[in-house]
């Protein structure tokens, strides 16, 4: 590490202190930091907020990448980060440099002077900072957890917002039920603002149109103001502007449908052309997001392997990732799953039983929130799938190649995961 690397993270590890709570839903916090910050949040370019369980990152890529294609200036937010901070920041199309986010963070912190305040929330004012100063056509800006009480629903105003599919994760915080999780995430919804809904569960649908209603919001939905399928390889997209027929996504799964559904929705809502909604399909990238991994230590020290890498942690992620894997030409298939201790890993391993030959669990390096090793092995042989620990990742990948040279091996169950691979591969 770089003595100006450790700039920010000094500043990052003083700044997890500051709240007993690491979640705490309010937004008093956050409106006290961005007033004693001067309210950068009232001066963002127009901004496309995101909200839901999954498919957030993957829709938020597409859309970027045909901004971008357009020619648009385009700012991002996003969370959790895999690497380094870094990526949650995104300013003009580049991620934030070390040196404007160790002054921006340290700004944040003296404006706070000491008072409790999440790391969320003074990161995200952060953020805030850094998009008003820097010149942008649009702010993609991805909901935390939930919506309503998230540290990024003060703006006011957004230009649209997206709500991506809804289902269960985090229910301590959101309500353990799909009405109540769905309330929460469209608390996103603003007055006279188009809402983008990706498919949902009719119960989750109904709590989004409640809330619209109630807000004066209009939405497009999937399934009634727009369509989004696949046809001979292909994505067709139809909504009252008429028919568009693309590439299929870059981004592997037939999920992606879903995401890219709604990505095209909220592109044809800002008005950008066929250009630009092809270019959403072909050039989005999103790491860890059914990732095959070609290059670094891992790969090579088992060249014959087909490796892959998905960060998805809940019962949805895992339904996501067996519709991937089915779809994939037949190769005899292996996991490596670890998993955090505060996530639904019977949901997630359920859905896996019938792909799999055998999982390999192991705990998280240097994540004190890991589900041990023995837990995940339990957790996956209850699910039916047969399972064992192992010491590490690359100790799993040595059993596994030892045993089926040519297999295709995915490593998953968090992104805390899926982060220490992306840092330890290169």
């Amino acid at each position: 590490m770089t003595a100006a690397a450790s700039a920010s993270d000094a500043i990052l590890q003083r700044l997890m202190t500051l709240h007993p709570k690491v979640i705490d839903l309010t937004l008093d916090r956050m409106h006290r930091i961005l007033a004693a910050l001067g309210h950068p949040e009232r001066r963002l370019p127009p901004v496309i907020h995101v909200a839901g369980t999954n498919g957030k990152g993957s829709t938020q890529a597409m859309m970027r990448a045909g901004l971008e294609a357009a020619g648009f200036r385009v700012h991002a937010y996003t969370s959790p980060h895999l690497a380094q901070f870094h990526e949650r920041i995104r300013l003009a199309g580049e991620l934030i440099a070390e040196a404007a986010l160790a002054a921006l963070l340290d700004e944040c912190e003296s404006a706070n002077a000491g008072r409790p305040i999440t790391f969320f929330e003074i990161t995200t004012a952060a953020a805030f900072l850094a998009f008003a100063r820097t010149p942008a056509d649009y702010l993609l800006l991805e909901v935390g957890m939930g919506g309503r009480l998230d540290a990024t629903n003060v703006v006011d105003r957004p230009r649209l917002t997206v709500i991506t599919p809804v289902s269960f994760d985090h229910q301590q915080y959101l309500g353990d039920t799909i009405p109540l999780i769905a309330a929460e995430k469209a608390g996103i919804l603003k007055p006279g603002v188009t809402g983008i809904v990706a498919p949902q569960r009719p119960e989750g649908l109904a709590a989004i149109e409640a809330r619209a209603a109630a807000v004066g919001a209009h939405l497009t939905v999937a399934g009634r103001d727009y369509q989004a399928w696949e046809e001979r390889g292909r994505i067709v997209f139809q909504d009252l502007r008429g028919p568009l027929d693309l590439p299929r996504p870059v981004l592997p799964g037939p999920h992606q449908i879903e995401n890219a559904g709604a990505a095209l929705a909220a592109l044809r809502a800002l008005g950008l052309g066929d250009d630009a909604c092809a270019a959403a399909m072909t050039r989005a990238d999103w790491p860890a997001r059914m990732q095959r991994l070609r290059r670094g230590p891992l790969a090579e020290a088992a060249p014959g392997i087909e490796l892959w890498l998905d960060g998805g942690h809940n019962p949805a992620g895992g339904e996501a990732i067996a519709a991937t894997l089915a779809a994939m030409p037949p190769r005899p298939t292996y996991l490596i799953a670890g998993m955090l201790n505060t996530k639904d890993v019977a949901g997630f391993m359920r859905p896996l039983s019938g792909g799999a030959r055998h999982l390999y669990a192991v705990s998280i390096p240097g994540e004190k929130a890991t589900l041990p090793a023995e837990d995940t092995c339990a957790a996956a042989r209850a699910a039916g799938i047969p399972a064992d620990t192992a010491p590490s990742v690359a100790g799993a990948l040595g059993l596994i190649a030892a045993r089926e040279p040519r297999a295709r091996v995915l490593i998953c169950g968090s992104l805390y995961l899926a982060g220490h691979i992306l840092r330890e591969n290169g």
